[in-house]
């Protein structure tokens, strides 16, 4: 299955001025698409570190999804820094250019064209017919920070990222995980196919255990869960 790690770059996410809502919204739609995530990173807007995540995240994972920082302004560095990241320079991009100055006719002064110097090299998805397309470089989906704005460019190219979904499973205990850790490592064993977690909830009245099972496996979902559902009092 296709691997993915999602970079959120912006200090107005480490600073606390804003809450991130760009990874959590991705990490349930990669799941739903049957993507496996391997790593969320969150970065300032400096060149070193994009340039750094980036090239680590290219070489680690399948796909690597970016967000935030390709706007007009000092602080919009993700292009460059994919750039940086792979050794290539900066090029204007006709295509980019001539919409941009299409659509913003005298307003399109020297800021609005950094929008179109992307890496050389890059792809573009103008998938969704949105007016700015999704820039790609390699393996590496550069995509907008406005929440918004991801979640339709993400949807119109969801597409190409299908695999196979995970299916799920659940058990709600009110025994300890003390009491149910032999029956899970047992049917770790049996099924490993199998992801098995239990988280407790203590917030609950009473406390509740939830155990979550996870696989592509179906068969082997069904029979761990039917294995713990006798070992497990739900």
């Amino acid at each position: 299955m296709a691997t993915a790690g999602i970079v959120i770059i912006g200090n107005e996410i480490l600073s606390g001025k804003f809450a991130d809502e760009n990874a959590p919204w991705l990490v349930q739609r990669l799941r739903g698409l049957g993507v496996d995530l391997g790593r969320i990173s969150t970065i300032p807007d400096t060149l070193d570190d994009i340039a750094g995540e980036v090239r680590d995240f290219s070489a680690r994972f399948d796909w690597v999804f970016t967000s935030g920082g390709i706007g007009p302004t000092h602080d919009d560095l993700t292009y460059l820094g994919v750039a940086t990241a792979f050794g290539r320079p900066l090029l204007r991009h006709p295509d980019i250019a001539e919409m941009l100055t299409r659509k913003l006719g005298e307003r399109c002064n020297e800021a609005a064209l950094r929008m179109a110097e992307v890496p050389e090299g890059a792809e573009l998805w103008w998938d969704g017919g949105f007016a700015y397309p999704l820039v790609v470089f390699r393996n590496v989906v550069i995509m907008p920070g406005v929440p918004g704005l991801l979640r339709h460019k993400f949807e119109s190219v969801a597409h190409r990222f299908e695999g196979i979904p995970v299916s799920t499973d659940r058990i709600t205990t009110l025994a300890s995980e003390p009491e149910i850790a032999d029956a899970l490592t047992e049917a770790a064993g049996c099924w490993p196919t199998v992801a098995i977690g239990s988280y407790p909830r203590f917030e609950e009245k009473p406390p509740v255990v939830i155990v979550t099972m996870e696989s592509r496996d179906t068969k082997s979902l069904a029979a761990c869960g039917e294995f713990l559902r006798v070992r497990v009092p739900s």
